[in-house]
């Protein structure tokens, strides 16, 4: 029992990053209209940042992710002034042209403002272990854990309780009859891509420990981000973040329980393959709702 514990809760870690970055797509999709390609590679790019401030500057994680949070902040608004606003007659497909465009300039840049070798970041919390009903975590993943909890909880409240939440929502469901009444909808949708922008940045810091930062180290995360949200839902906040976890948990489970070799190769594709043949009796996801428009 203790064993299986372990495995769920070392996925939670997992499910972490993948929340973070499915819940940035999930919310430029609902305010800007578009799905984000980009998102993974914007969480690179900063997380890069984040290492060249350590080397360069000696400051620790902590303060190089606020730094990092910052610059992808700046990115964020960028994106959406310089490119995003003056895109809006484009349709859809369009849109996601242009944000695979995003993806192809920032890979193209970051090699050379950060130059070709990988960078190496230490984990929030170094050190330690906790013990829970026998199971092993480390406080590491504990706190990664406790981080995206708190983080989500806080965006749901915002999201739900309060003006600015409203106008996000008000914009996700009907962009212009927002405008018409008075929600400033070219702000809230800046925000979301800045939002959006500090999210990937904070699962780009919480997966480099597991490897390098290099320009790929963000496809998996990226990936797996994508199948949570469609798992989970466009029409929906929450359903990607929950479906994040369910993706995780699912995976590592396959890989260990699967006969020795099997689960390891095959543990993700089957998690992706069982989402797919899910999709095809209920197509909006766990928590999707069929839009229904009265003419």
């Amino acid at each position: 029992m203790s064993d299986i514990l372990s495995i769920i809760l070392r996925s939670l870690e997992y499910g972490s990053i993948y929340a973070f970055a499915a819940f940035g797509i999930v919310l430029i999709y609902r305010t800007s209209f578009t799905t984000n390609f980009a998102q993974g590679v914007i969480g690179m790019f900063n997380t890069f940042v984040v290492a060249k401030v350590m080397a360069d500057f000696g400051l620790n994680i902590w303060l190089s992710t606020i730094v990092g949070v910052l610059a992808a902040v700046v990115m964020g608004f960028v994106i959406d002034i310089v490119i995003m606003r003056n895109a809006k007659k484009v349709n859809v497909v369009g849109k996601q042209i242009i944000t695979m465009g995003i993806l192809l300039i920032i890979l193209g840049i970051a090699p050379m403002v950060f130059g070709v070798y990988p960078y190496v970041l230490p984990r929030f919390i170094p050190q330690g272990h906790a013990e829970i009903f026998g199971a092993t975590i480390s406080y590491n993943a504990l706190f990664n854990i406790i981080l995206t909890v708190v983080v989500m909880l806080l965006m749901l409240y915002v999201l739900l309780k309060t003006k600015a939440g409203l106008a996000i929502r008000a914009t996700a469901s009907n962009e212009q009859t927002a405008r018409l009444m008075g929600i400033p909808t070219k702000t809230v949708t800046m925000f979301s891509w800045a939002i959006a922008a500090a999210m990937s940045v904070l699962a780009g810091v919480m997966a480099a420990p597991f490897g390098t930062v290099n320009i790929g180290f963000m496809n998996d995360v990226q990936i797996s981000a994508f199948m949570a949200v469609v798992l989970g839902g466009f029409s929906t906040f929450h359903g990607p973040v929950i479906a994040a976890f369910i993706i995780s948990v699912s995976t590592n489970l396959l890989q260990v329980y699967l006969p020795s070799g099997i689960g390891t190769v095959w543990g993700k594709p089957l998690v992706y393959l069982l989402i797919l043949i899910f999709l095809i009796f209920k197509p909006m996801g766990l928590f999707g709702k069929k839009t229904v428009k009265k003419v």
